[in-house]
């Protein structure tokens, strides 16, 4: 097929929390791969809880901004065009992680080009809530066997890979979730303990059941669960910080968009660590890493589960302009594993 002239891309207009105010699709010229890059034309995108934090310039304090910015952190499709030099074909799928994602085509250094056994969008997941999950507790989490782990926010698009990869290294994992379907989800993947907290009080259950406390905490939500996880700490217990989706989409400055509290340092009694990871910092490092995850998931000993959209009431996302509707899905909470959006300019989807 025929690259053409334009493309559509979502970028910021401005700074703030609310996605639809400060972003817009505009058509911009398609780009060009230089030396050792590749144009890809995206098949799906992928959304993290991250993107809002990036439009209000959360990452970025002080940051000049301009029309040019585009938006997302991760997509896949196929290689249409490479530049000089390049050992990727055309044809090729791949999935890689770049600023900027939210783009009918983009173009992506070489290195960060994953290549991916197929179209399927479950390798999608890989490129950040599989990376940044395998990292992270390689990094931070210090993984013994027999430890009791705690996973936040457990079904969704990098909890259920902490929970996965909790189970491999041999711990006892607990995973909070807000649906019995999700809990059901999370015991298919091997949670010994789902947490519907809508259902019941985390803090009961981690106070009558695990009296000896928490060893590792994949803390993705904040504000009450960070609290909770830090009062039932085990000594030497690590506090694992990936984000703080709860206050993420609230109201807050433009410097501190979440209203999620800020990170108390308690710790000291009980000589416990609280440990952020941002993925971005390892970078090198992710193309790596999903290799590893691909070759789990090739062999059966890993599930990643994305969501469509499927049951949002208006049927599967698809095409960019359904980007917005997908980030409400996601802070609603209705989503089991990663949200993806199918662009119109796959033919091959299989979602």
């Amino acid at each position: 097929r025929a690259i053409p002239a334009q493309m559509k891309t979502l970028m910021v207009k401005k700074l703030g929390n609310n996605y639809r105010e400060v972003t817009e699709i505009v058509t911009v010229p398609v780009p060009k791969p230089a030396a050792k890059q590749v144009l890809v034309r995206t098949s799906y995108v992928a959304l993290n809880a991250s993107d809002v934090l990036f439009s209000a310039g959360f990452y970025t304090p002080g940051f000049s901004l301009s029309l040019s910015l585009s938006l997302s952190l991760s997509a896949m499709g196929e290689v249409v065009s490479t530049g000089e030099g390049t050992k990727l074909s055309v044809g090729q799928n791949v999935a890689f992680s770049k600023f900027g994602s939210f783009s009918e085509y983009v173009v992506v250094d070489e290195q960060y080009a994953i290549p991916v056994p197929t179209g399927d969008p479950v390798f999608l997941n890989l490129a950040v809530s599989g990376s940044t999950a395998s990292l992270a507790l390689e990094k931070k989490g210090n993984l013994k066997k027999g430890e009791t782990v705690l996973v936040t926010a457990a079904a969704g698009g990098t909890g259920q890979f902490a929970v996965q990869l909790a189970k491999l290294a041999g711990c006892h994992v607990i995973g909070t979730c807000s649906s019995e379907e999700k809990a059901r989800y999370l015991k298919s993947i091997g949670c010994d303990r789902p947490v519907v907290y809508t259902k019941e009080s985390l803090a009961k259950v981690l106070l009558r059941e695990y009296p000896k406390g928490l060893d590792v905490v994949y803390e993705c939500v904040g504000n009450e669960m960070f609290d909770i996880s830090l009062k039932n700490m085990n000594v030497l217990g690590r506090i694992i910080v990936i984000g703080a989706v709860s206050g993420y989409a609230q109201k807050g400055s433009m410097t501190n968009p979440s209203s999620a509290l800020p990170i108390p340092f308690m710790s000291l009694q009980k000589s416990s660590d609280i440990r952020g990871f941002f993925l971005p910092h390892f970078r090198n490092e992710i193309p790596s890493h999903i290799g590893r995850l691909t070759q789990l998931i090739s062999s059966g000993k890993l599930k990643a589960v994305v969501d469509n959209g499927e049951k949002s009431g208006s049927g599967p996302f698809r095409g960019i302009e359904k980007i917005y509707d997908a980030l409400d899905y996601m802070y609603a909470r209705k989503n089991t594993g990663k949200v993806v959006v199918a662009m119109n300019t796959t033919s091959n989807s299989s979602l």
